[in-house]
């Protein structure tokens, strides 16, 4: 006898949700089952999904909740919710991602497919040589304060499903839970965490900034990735009126710019010197400022480039320090390479993209961690540091890809 559901899910959606999710991994949420439990009993759980999802008597439970660092400092609350939630999450967001994805704007970068942050940084770098002026904003605690009034009423706008809308608004109330049991009720903001939180705060952007900027300043692009970004402007004041203009915007839809992260720049070189008080910014991990580089044609010159950042190369030499690799004095060296490569690599490909001089000084910490491993290794490099590096330099000669840093400095990089 077939089933009959008010909702019409089918089974194969829950399952593909399932593998999406499993994909990305994660840690238990509030109930302690991870996925080495889910597993056990996987058709039953996926089938329990399905059930509740079908008949709306699907209800979440509390996201744990967990506070982690901030790499400005403070911390963030983070949401995380059962596996059972992540599985009905994504399974709303296989629904929902296609039919609003083809309205989104070309310059919103984050939490797309397809799309990236150093598309982003690569845009606005290009934008920086033709405009004067850049507004830095980033949007204080967007997840945290997001109205869920407001934000419905985009759901109901692009979403039909009753279903779909009956299970934002659950996800939405949901309470968050503590260390110590305790719950904290929810009255704005969609959980930093959730699978379907970066999808619904996009939603809730692309009306409250992306669109309100074609319409209102279709003169001054933009780069946003969720809660940061820049606009360009061709002038102080226009940026001065834009950002006045914004400021309003913002409040009005119940959010606040970061009153320390939000500021007017110049973008000065060898061609615009005027004097100003900010002449650089931050944008996903690059620094953006003017700096004396060699153009092709040999001559010396100041360019309004876009960097890795001092805190980015900061944050990443304290990662390969917190490897310890002078302790892993049991691994022979291609061990040593598979564990940092993929850490290594990953830095690289996205802080690498330009000016790569800016992280020539943290890969040369890399090396010298390798030279350090080596000297406790090898009784007789223990007091002979040149004796490692020589040693390390004939290892690079007979296998220059064993690090994925000799393989960058090997091939011909993208320069500014």
């Amino acid at each position: 006898m077939k089933e009959s559901k008010p909702y019409n899910i089918p089974k194969k959606i829950v399952l593909e949700a399932y593998k999406l999710i499993k994909a990305n991994n994660g840690s238990a949420g509030i109930d302690g089952v991870d996925f080495e439990k889910f597993e056990k009993n996987l058709k039953n759980n996926l089938y329990k999904v399905w059930n509740r999802m079908s008949s709306g008597s699907y209800f979440p439970s509390p996201v744990m909740s967990v506070e982690i660092p901030k790499k400005s400092g403070g911390t963030r609350r983070l949401g995380i919710p059962t596996i059972t939630d992540r599985i009905a999450q994504m399974v709303v967001k296989m629904y929902v991602e296609p039919k609003v994805e083809p309205m989104f704007h070309e310059d919103s970068y984050g939490y797309r497919p397809h799309k990236s942050a150093i598309e982003a940084v690569g845009q606005a770098r290009k934008r920086c040589w033709k405009y004067d002026y850049v507004i830095e904003f980033d949007i204080r605690g967007l997840f945290d304060n997001i109205d869920h009034e407001l934000l419905m009423k985009v759901v109901e706008r692009h979403v039909e499903e009753k279903w779909i809308r009956l299970y934002i608004v659950r996800w939405l109330k949901t309470p968050f839970e503590l260390k110590d049991g305790t719950k904290v009720e929810r009255s704005a903001g969609t959980p930093q965490g959730g699978v379907i939180s970066p999808l619904l705060a996009n939603m809730f952007m692309h009306y409250v900034f992306d669109k309100w900027m074609c319409r209102n300043f279709p003169y001054a692009p933009f780069e946003r990735y969720a809660d940061d970004a820049v606009v360009h402007c061709r002038t102080e004041k226009e940026a001065e009126e834009i950002l006045k203009m914004l400021d309003g915007r913002m409040k009005s839809c119940k959010l606040e710019l970061h009153p320390q992260k939000t500021k007017i720049i110049y973008c000065k070189d060898e061609d615009r010197k005027r004097e100003y008080s900010n002449v650089e910014f931050d944008f996903l991990g690059y620094t953006f400022k003017g700096i004396f580089i060699k153009y092709k044609t040999g001559r010396m010159g100041k360019n309004f480039i876009a960097s890795a950042s001092k805190k980015s190369n900061k944050l990443f030499r304290e990662k390969m320090k917190a490897l310890e690799i002078h302790k892993k004095t049991g691994c022979k060296i291609e061990m040593i390479a598979e564990n940092i490569n993929p850490i290594v690599r990953g830095w690289i490909n996205y802080f690498g993209r330009y000016n790569a001089e800016a992280i020539k000084y943290s890969l040369d910490c890399v090396e010298r961690r390798l030279i350090r491993w080596a000297m406790c290794k090898y009784k007789r490099f223990r007091r002979h540091r040149r004796m490692a590096e020589k040693w390390l330099s004939n290892v690079r000669k007979r296998e220059p890809n064993l690090f994925a840093h000799w393989n960058y400095r090997n091939r011909n990089v993208v320069k500014n």
